[in-house]
């Protein structure tokens, strides 16, 4: 991990490889204004000679990259364009998401110059200066990943920064809440990455077996429970369409506990329950996907990795209730034992369930651990995380999470959430007109409906199994995976809805 300085100390007196400076559109029109009068005045001239010929304006998509040649203490100076200047109500309703798009803008061109030593100057950022501090490191350290383990023969590019060294407003650096938030942002950031290494593994390393080996992993470096349940223990649940989805691989699936539980009466209130989607591989199973769908279907475990990865920060916040973490992991392929459309699955729940498309899968399962996390714990609050419709993504696209859940503190919560921790997430109806899709003629219900409102009835398709429990659930279909690199999001694996979990377990009050 890249360690951490704050410092109160001016631009121009920080010394780095590189110094990242934020600028708004309004301190270049008419004229140099803010932080970089001073700036300019000690490379004489040469910023606003530069701004001009490179056509630099401070829009959120620019960069300028000067040399200092001795004049300033940080050998080479970035400007990274912000945009119009917000009210601090402004960035405060974004979760500071541009701070963190710009810091992992900034630390993805210092590692293409081999910067060792990272500069942010964030004094001019409006807003709580505690906030601002977490979104730049929490942007900074999520910018600089990458993940390479599986190439042999690497080309030789520079490291990430070694050192980030945060400049805040005089005195601010030593602020209690300042420091207590960069020490979250970097739980926060550890967890994001950890989920986003077990989403890119490839399929034949994260099997549903090497899933609960990570969470055991997980559990014993951050002093959580873990409990494992395999095939056996799977069939006494009862769990029909967990079993189902399961039949067609020969890898066996794992039903898996991680679990945070405080010592005393804390110990004894009703707990949160994070449910995360775990389709180690999604082929469709006999409704076959095509090829090019089935390319980044290993990620359709990133709803586990992020339920995981939250708990990981859970246990260092040691909240005063329970919070739980389950998964039910299995791949979902075509072999000859595979369920079929037309099948009845009976779930754990009792209800009998028709197979009217087996690349509907997910829901299957997530309906069975909801169900049993519901009737095992009585949580206070369960909220499940899935990879679940590419129905979400026509409707939002590919950066933002759908969140369905009945009117209550915890969809609220989940919001709100969202919004603090700078994750867009937006609300759509479980319109009741929709649910009629998933009446079946020959069970209590069937696992897909028509085409349209699918990302809908999917989501009343598991408030069938959340039942009665305060639930809220989150599709991040769009946003867990992406094809391109932008600000702090990597290709691959983002860790989408890590930041939000961890913001509703630190807020809520159930």
């Amino acid at each position: 991990m890249m360690k951490i300085e704050l410092t109160g100390a001016a631009a121009l007196e920080l010394e780095s490889s590189l110094l990242a400076v934020p600028v708004f559109e309004e301190e270049l029109a008419d004229g140099l204004k803010g932080p970089l009068v001073a700036i300019d005045r000690k490379l004489g001239g040469h910023v606003a000679a530069a701004a001009r010929e490179e056509g630099f304006v401070g829009r959120a998509d620019q960069s300028l990259f000067l040399h200092t040649l001795g004049k300033m203490r940080s050998a080479r100076i970035l400007f990274i364009g912000m945009g119009r200047r917000p009210t601090p109500e402004q960035l405060l309703r974004q979760g500071f998401e541009p701070v963190r798009m710009a810091a992992g803008q900034a630390v993805r061109l210092a590692r293409k110059t081999a910067s060792a030593r990272f500069a942010f100057a964030a004094a001019s950022i409006p807003g709580d200066a505690a906030l601002v501090a977490r979104a730049v490191v929490e942007g900074t350290l999520l910018g600089a990943y990458q993940f390479d383990r599986y190439r042999t023969r690497k080309e030789k590019k520079p490291e990430a920064p070694a050192h980030l060294l945060l400049a805040l407003a005089p005195g601010k650096d030593r602020a209690p809440d300042v420091k207590d938030l960069v020490s979250l942002a970097m739980e926060t950031a550890a967890a994001v990455v950890w989920a986003r290494d077990l989403v890119n593994e490839p399929p034949l390393a994260c099997t549903p077996a090497l899933l609960a080996d990570a969470a055991r992993a997980l559990a014993k470096e951050a002093g959580l429970t873990v409990e494992v349940k395999g095939p056996k223990e799977i069939a006494a649940l009862e769990m029909g369409m967990f079993q189902g989805v399961a039949r067609g691989s020969v890898e066996e699936p794992r039903l898996i506990r991680l679990s945070y539980v405080p010592k005393g009466a804390a110990g004894k209130k009703k707990p949160i329950v994070l449910v995360g989607k775990a389709i180690t591989f999604d082929s469709g199973g006999l409704s076959l996907k095509p090829t090019e769908s089935m390319v980044t279907m290993k990620s359709d475990m990133a709803g586990s990795a992020a339920v995981f990865a939250a708990m990981k920060v859970v246990a260092a916040l040691a909240p005063a209730q329970p919070v739980h973490a389950l998964v039910g992991a299995c791949e979902n392929m075509p072999g000859g034992r595979a369920y079929k459309p037309s099948d009845i699955l009976t779930s754990y729940a009792g209800k009998t369930v028709e197979i009217t498309n087996t690349d509907a899968e997910g829901r299957l399962v997530l309906g069975d651990v909801l169900a049993w996390g519901a009737d095992t714990f009585h949580p206070a609050a369960m909220i499940d995380v899935a990879t679940l419709t590419g129905a979400c993504m026509v409707a939002l696209g590919h950066t933002t999470t759908g969140a369905f859940g009945p009117d209550g503190p915890v969809i609220e919560g989940v919001l709100a959430a969202g919004r603090n921790a700078g994750e867009d997430v937006w609300r759509l109806p479980l319109t009741e007109s929709v649910k009629e899709n998933l009446k079946s003629d020959v069970a209590d219900l069937k696992n897909a409906g028509e085409r349209w409102g699918g990302a809908i009835s999917a989501a009343w398709f598991l408030k069938e199994f959340a039942g009665d429990t305060p639930w809220a659930h989150l599709d991040i279909a769009g946003p867990s995976f992406s094809s391109k690199e932008a600000g702090y999001i990597a290709k691959g694996g983002t860790g989408a809805a890590v930041r939000t979990l961890v913001e509703f377990v630190r807020a809520f009050r159930g």
